[in-house]
This record gives structure tokens, C-alpha cells and sequence, in this order.
């Protein structure tokens, strides 16, 4: 084996470990002509920390991986099978009757593809800045009334606490979770839907007040109405676009945990 084969393999083998990413069309590429896509999570990570989002779509460093949350993602499940009965059969969830609420799940041909969010999700093109916006939704409701779509992302979690509206949509890890519906609301907007302002978070609260476990879980649920304002996103996208297009990688952000550790781990001996 040649000395110039060799460094390759182990160029491609420090890539591959230390995350670094090898597909040409995870990266921007300022010059290019084809509208680049950025997902709902990765805006929400360049509001978070520009530094970082630069360094994962300019420079193809992956961010750290997190595990999935198995549980939630099997209360999501559930919840859309739940909900497709519905939908196919044209009639309330009861959760909409105990709210008060004249609505039904949506029926749309691409509500499936719209729920993917790795492969699909909703989508539009923002033409000034040729980015594409998308994410995967969980779930939209119709409102008979008003004749618009209501979107509802649902939220699996177990606190001691009961859920009430002011205090959840204050938390502070919940501050993402009225962007990312900002973002929704925005997307099928600019897909020409009518789309309402108040938006519901299905919150499905793990009870805890089970003398034990006995192979069951009992969840309370509640709806969180959280009134959307999608005003800020179009100059976002414009920022957004700004850094996309810089030469040099943005300053440190001190409010971001990844910036401040590798900042100081930089300065240890």
C-alpha cells in the first residue's frame, strides 16, 4: 500500500470519527445556484448559536448527537394512529369535545409525508434568499368554524406538577417549543393555507401518584393553546443567509454550552 493511499484511509477514518461530513450536498455551497434546504431544527440552531449552525452547514462539522427519547417517540405514535382513526372517519378526537373545540384531524392527501420530517415534512422556498424552510409536523386539526387549519405538536413529558398554560409556555426549555410553531405556522402559510394564529401544544403529562409500576404508565392530557407570531422569521431567514454567505466562522457565543466548552477546554494545558 502506497504512502499516499495510506494518509488518505486515515484522513477518512478522522473525518468519520471526529464527525465531520462527507456528502457535497450537506454542505452550503455560497455559489450554487440549487436552493439549499434547512430544516426546522437547524434554524432553530442558528437563532441558538450562529457559530455553531456556520460550523455544521459551511463546514460539515456535525453537532453532537443526542439519544432519542424511545418513550416519546412511542407516545407520538400512538397519538397519530390515534388520530388517523379519527381522521379517516371524519369525527372529533374526544379530546376536541372536552375543549369545546368544533374541530377534526385534517385530511389531507400528503399528511403522512408531512408528519416525516427526516424525508419529507412541509416545505417552501423563501425566493429571496433561495433557502428551502421545512420541518415534520405532528399533527393538523381543521376548524369547522373558521374554516382554517390548527396545528398541534404533541409534547410527551412527566412532571409532578399539573400542566397549566402560563406556566408551561414560560418554562424556560419551552421557548423553542413556541418557535418551532412559529416556524410551522409560517411554512403552511407560505404553502397558501389558511392557517389560525392559536396553536396547541397536546401535552401528555406521565403521572407519577401510582402506587407502582405494574407495567403501566397513566398520562393526563391537557391542551395548551399558544398564539403564534410568525413575524420574526423573514428577517431571520434574511440573517440567516448573511452568515451562510460568510467567509469567517462567527465569534464565540457565550450563551451556548458547546461555544463556552470548547472556548475553555481550548485554553487547558
Amino acid at each position: 500500500m502506497n504512502h499516499f493511499f495510506s494518509v488518505n484511509i486515515l484522513i477518512m477514518k478522522n473525518v468519520i470519527e471526529k464527525g465531520f461530513r462527507t456528502r457535497k450536498n450537506s454542505f452550503y455551497q455560497k455559489d450554487s445556484e440549487k436552493p439549499f434546504t434547512i430544516s426546522r431544527s437547524k434554524f432553530s440552531n442558528f437563532i441558538d448559536c450562529s457559530r455553531c449552525f456556520y460550523l455544521d452547514r459551511v463546514k460539515g462539522l456535525k453537532e453532537p448527537s443526542m439519544p432519542g427519547w424511545a418513550l416519546n417517540s412511542a407516545v407520538d405514535d400512538l397519538l397519530k394512529k390515534e388520530f388517523d382513526k379519527h381522521r379517516k372517519e371524519k369525527t372529533p378526537h374526544p379530546i376536541m369535545k372536552e375543549y369545546n373545540l368544533n374541530f377534526i384531524p385534517y385530511d389531507h392527501p400528503e399528511i403522512d409525508k408531512w408528519r416525516q420530517s427526516l424525508s419529507s415534512g412541509i416545505s417552501y422556498l423563501d425566493k429571496e434568499t433561495n433557502l428551502i424552510i421545512k420541518g415534520g409536523i405532528d399533527d393538523v386539526w381543521y376548524d369547522l368554524d373558521k374554516k382554517e387549519l390548527v396545528v398541534v405538536d404533541y409534547k410527551a413529558q412527566s412532571n409532578n406538577t399539573p400542566v397549566e398554560t402560563e406556566a408551561y409556555l414560560e418554562g424556560k426549555y419551552h421557548q423553542g417549543y413556541k418557535r418551532q410553531m412559529d416556524i410551522y405556522v409560517h411554512i403552511l402559510r407560505n404553502m397558501d393555507f389558511k392557517v389560525s394564529d392559536t396553536t396547541y401544544f397536546m401535552v401528555c403529562n406521565g403521572e407519577k401518584t401510582n402506587d407502582f409500576f405494574e407495567n403501566r404508565i397513566d398520562f393526563k392530557t391537557v391542551l395548551v393553546p399558544y398564539k403564534s407570531d410568525p413575524s420574526w422569521i423573514p428577517d431571520k431567514i434574511k440573517e440567516m443567509k448573511i452568515t451562510l454567505d460568510r467567509e469567517e466562522i462567527p465569534e464565540y457565543n457565550i450563551d451556548c454550552e458547546s461555544c463556552i466548552y470548547l472556548a475553555s477546554s481550548s485554553t487547558l494545558t
